[in-house]
């Protein structure tokens, strides 16, 4: 059975060590299936290496040792550009590029020789709050937020199967995190599409996370249900 995606004894080690004398590597050994769509929750304190996790699952970082499998695929055959296409990653600090919110909604038309759809880029847009703006707007005017939520449709626009979102709503008002939390919800619900979330947000882990993985000490020591991990008080997670 090929599974959705598989992490098998992957390793990261520090690029530098003198830093830390007790660990060489920033984690090791992560091992683990996602064996269909699912709405996972990536927690630990700061420094674990979550994001980096996070960016090597999508390819943006190489890996020391171990494997990633996407549907039975290792990562070392694929190309990255499709491997991206299917696994893509959202930073929790967007880049825009040089020009109009329509311009980098394109951008995956540009780059990858698509039709851009532009109905569905527009139906995005309503539901993350910003139909208000002018796709004319340059994006390097647009708020932090506003260009938190661009940035996700941008990848959302690739059609990927797995999202990997890095603490996405972190800089985000209450409302425009609630749009993203539903948007998010609904393609998992009709689109299938899976998501490895960070956040230090308890309650948002709460209400849209089915699955936890927890990071300690360069590890992956948790992986269960939502429900179980939050039977009990997991406070020291979040500090």
């Amino acid at each position: 059975m090929n599974h959705l995606l598989e992490l098998n004894s992957v390793t990261k080690n520090y690029w530098k060590t003198e830093g830390d004398s007790h660990r060489p590597f920033l984690f090791e050994n992560i091992t683990t299936i996602i064996t269909s769509p699912q709405r996972v929750v990536l927690l630990g304190k700061s420094g674990q290496g979550k994001s980096t996790l996070l960016r090597t699952i999508g390819l943006m970082e190489e890996f020391d040792q171990g494997e990633i499998k996407y549907k039975g695929n290792s990562s070392k055959s694929q190309d990255a550009r499709e491997w991206r296409m299917n696994i893509a990653y959202v930073s929790q600090h967007p880049v825009m590029l040089p020009g109009t919110i329509e311009y980098n909604l394109k951008t995956v038309s540009r780059l990858h020789d698509k039709p851009f759809e532009e109905k569905y880029a527009k139906s995005l847009m309503v539901q993350l709050g910003l139909q208000h703006l002018s796709w004319d707007k340059q994006a390097k005017d647009l708020s932090g937020g506003e260009k938190q939520r661009v940035a996700l449709i941008r990848s959302l626009l690739l059609r990927p199967t797995i999202l990997l979102l890095d603490e996405v709503t972190a800089s985000l008002d209450q409302q425009s995190k609630e749009y993203v939390e539903g948007l998010l919800l609904k393609l998992h619900k009709e689109e299938d599409i899976s998501f490895i979330l960070i956040t230090h947000d308890t309650q948002q882990a709460k209400s849209i996370g089915e699955r936890i993985w927890l990071m300690e000490d360069g590890k992956l020591s948790i992986d269960t249900d939502a429900r179980s991990f939050f039977d009990v008080s997991m406070d020291e997670v979040f500090k």
